[in-house]
């Protein structure tokens, strides 16, 4: 049997339990693990069978074009990026010339629009498949309060995010009932009107900020497995207290995420973030890859990051029976590094 040269770029600390899924896999293949980050004390690297430091590159085009050297070099066949993935799918056609499958969509429009969250919940809301949290986007302070203001009088509670982001990157709940000393002592996500107004002024300049509606009710994330419209497995993980992780046994987001894999045909591995207010879950964004908390919906007995290698590989996956109405926790864990 032969070995796959897979590589990684880039990826959250939790790739290492993505790699040890893909290699301790149901049919006995055999992968040679490559892994790069910036950062050479990245705990991923500790995983990989050969790591490397990536070096600065200044734009999208530079680093595609390491990517396919990379490629080149080491002879990858399989290819997992988390970082500049919009690039890479647009660069599709280059790695395919190299013999290199790439775990990413095919449509780079639709991965664009994806990563637009403005364009997206647009989208979204024409084709009726999500209810959208009401929101106004702003490129300037006065923009800033002016929608601010709006939700305040439609009686929303309020927060902000960047329209082109990751994860909860620059994500805000605006509360002017904040602790002044508590946000000194224990920041959180939530900070005052005056002081983010005060901000986005002094900085002149920065990124266009989604102003919306702040969804009280519970968070939950459904890691999607799909092929060419299919859903072939769901698992809604909803967030606990603390560490808690509960993966719920929910048909109302099960049904969601079938919806979105018929309209949208999102292929291989993707995570659906809604939030509910007043009994509807509202949207929050698609992530068009495997999520940071996916290991735990892996205990629902489906092996979703070696399933969605496999699907990359041109084998049929049937349909996943999934164990739900789990309640998981985690641990930290030490590695060594060297």
């Amino acid at each position: 049997m032969s070995t796959y040269k897979i590589w990684f770029n880039r990826w959250f600390s939790v790739a290492y339990h993505y790699i040890d899924m893909i290699r301790n896999n149901e049919d006995g293949i055999k992968f040679e693990v490559y892994g790069t980050h910036p950062d050479a004390d990245h705990v991923m690297l500790a995983n990989c069978d050969y790591s490397e430091v990536e070096p600065k590159f200044d734009t999208d085009g530079e680093y595609v074009q390491y990517c396919l050297d990379f490629c080149r070099k080491h002879g990858i066949q399989l290819f997992v990026p988390r970082y500049k993935m919009l690039p890479i799918a647009k660069a599709l056609d280059k790695f395919e010339e190299l013999g290199v499958k790439v775990l990413v969509n095919r449509d780079a429009e639709l991965l664009e629009a994806i990563d637009n969250k403005d364009d997206f919940y647009e989208i979204c809301r024409e084709k009726g498949l999500f209810e959208i949290p009401s929101f106004y986007t702003a490129k300037t302070p006065e923009e800033f309060k002016d929608t601010y203001e709006k939700l305040k009088n439609e009686g929303l509670g309020v927060c902000y995010k960047p329209v082109v982001g990751e994860g909860g990157y620059g994500f805000r709940i605006i509360d002017d009932n904040v602790d002044p000393l508590k946000e000194v002592m224990a920041p959180s996500y939530r900070i005052p009107f005056q002081r983010v107004y005060d901000g986005l002024k002094a900085a002149g300049e920065f990124p266009e900020l989604m102003v919306m509606e702040f969804l009280e009710g519970e968070e939950y994330s459904i890691d999607c497995l799909a092929k060419s419209g299919e859903l072939i497995a769901a698992v809604p993980r909803r967030k606990g207290g603390g560490r808690i992780r509960i993966l719920e046994n929910n048909k109302e987001l099960i049904e969601l995420a079938e919806a979105f894999t018929e309209e949208f045909k999102l292929d291989y591995i993707f995570n659906i973030q809604v939030k509910y207010n007043q009994g509807l879950p509202k949207l929050l964004e698609i992530n068009p890859r495997m999520s940071g908390g996916l290991y735990f919906s892996c205990l629902s007995g489906v092996n979703f990051p070696y399933l969605a290698v496999k699907l990359l590989l041109g084998e049929k996956v049937e349909k996943q029976e999934t164990k739900l109405d789990i309640k998981a926790t985690f641990l930290e864990k030490e590695i060594i590094l060297s």
